[in-house]
Formats: C-alpha cells, structure tokens, sequence
C-alpha cells in the first residue's frame, strides 16, 4: 500500500511539473524587431471584409489600440519594425488548389489588389494599411517586406531582412492570430529566431463552434518564449 502511494504521489508530481510551463525571460536589446503581420483594413477595419467574424475579437483584445502602442513604443525607443503583409493579385486568383481560409479569402476578395507593378486603387482598400498606422509605416524605422501568400513568411523575404538588419530576436503581434501571426511564430522559430508574442496586439476569427482567438493564445503560450500583454511590455521598455 505505502509502494502505491509514493508511485502515485511520484506521478502527480510529474503531472504537476509538467502542468507548469516555463516562462522564458525575453531580454529586449539591439537585435530585437517588432514584426506585425497583416495590420490592414480587411482585418482591423469595421468596413473589411471578415470584421463579421474578426470584429468581436479585435474589440475584446483592443487589437487596433494595441497595435497603435506597439508603433509608438518602437519609434519612442529606437526599434525596427518590419511589416509582413497580405495581398493577392490577379494572377493569384489562377491557383488550382486551396485551403479552407485561402479559398474563402479569394472568394471575397480578401486583400486583392489589381497589379504588383501599380498602386492604382490601392489606397484606401482592404489592403491597404489601417489609416492610423500609417503616419508610423511611412517613417524610416519600418520597413514594409514582400507579401506573404498564404500564411507564414516561407514565400517572402522578411527572415532575409531581418538577418541584413542583424536581428535575432522578433516580437511578434498583428492578423490573425491563429493563422498568419501563429504561422509567422513557428517559421521564425524554425529559423533560429528567438520570439515573442503580445497576445492582445492580436485578434482571430471567432466562429460557432471554433474560437480562434482562444486557439492561438494557447498556442502562443506553448511556442514563444514569452507572451506579452501590451500594458507589460510598455512597462518593461518604459523602465
């Protein structure tokens, strides 16, 4: 009986130590970036074409404010911020295959935009970035890289420049989180980055049945090395 009970107090103890998840310190220094991912108006404004299902996300998290803080911070304390976004051109349209979000995005129309060599039509439409955002996008501190088209950063070149930029370290936030920013977290893990999130500088589709938000939240908390509210990590750079 004594042989039971200190197996399976030996085994709770296991489970309690595994329940435990670390929480890495993320030291914030000369080669960390800010990196935000889809910080345009098909996701983040009332008149985009899936505020019907991001909407209640991006109010609960305050996602539009928190993003906002985010450009403030890094401008106020002299870090890089690199833009991944999100645009689909004509010839985009031609693929033969698609996910379930790939499709729906192309058949609404998602983030087009009429022709890689021209800007024509582009201001002010669903891929065109959040007016608020833009008066920090224009400035030197940003740099805008090529757009992902699906959703990771496998198909752009924002690890290369990053790297040019000698960066190792990303704090990561933007659209969606369970889908392009979660995705952009594992790519640059993969790729020998060292990231962290801000949870609540993001925002996900919520559905009946699947909470997307909910979904890449865990999964921050189980990948990153550290996940940030946006109130910490102004504290932390305002020290």
């Amino acid at each position: 009986m004594k042989r039971v009970i200190v197996t399976l107090t030996i085994l709770m103890g296991i489970t309690n130590a595994f329940a435990q998840l670390p929480d890495n310190e993320f030291d914030i220094d000369g080669v960390t970036a800010i990196v935000i991912t889809d910080p345009q108006n098909d996701f983040l404004s009332p008149q985009g074409v899936t505020w019907g299902v991001v909407g209640e996300s991006v109010k609960a998290n305050n996602t539009v404010e928190n993003l906002e803080t985010l450009f403030k911070l890094a401008e106020e304390n002299g870090i890089k911020v690199f833009i991944s976004p999100h645009y689909y051109y004509k010839h985009d349209h031609n693929w033969k295959f698609e996910g379930a979000l790939e499709k729906l995005m192309h058949n609404i129309n998602m983030f087009d935009r009429g022709d890689q060599l021209s800007t024509e039509g582009f201001e002010g439409s669903g891929a065109d970035f959040l007016e608020p955002y833009k008066k920090y996008i224009e400035k030197d501190f940003v740099t805008v890289v090529g757009p992902h088209k699906v959703f990771g950063p496998e198909q752009n070149d924002l690890s290369l420049q990053l790297r040019k930029q000698k960066i190792d370290k990303v704090i990561l936030a933007g659209m969606s989180g369970n889908l392009c920013v979660e995705a952009h977290m594992r790519e640059l893990i993969e790729d020998g980055f060292e990231v962290a999130v801000v949870g609540d500088a993001t925002a996900s589709a919520i559905i009946p049945g699947h909470d997307g938000n909910a979904a890449a939240q865990t999964n921050f908390r189980f990948i990153a090395s550290h996940v940030y509210s946006t109130k910490e990590l102004a504290d932390k750079l305002n020290k």
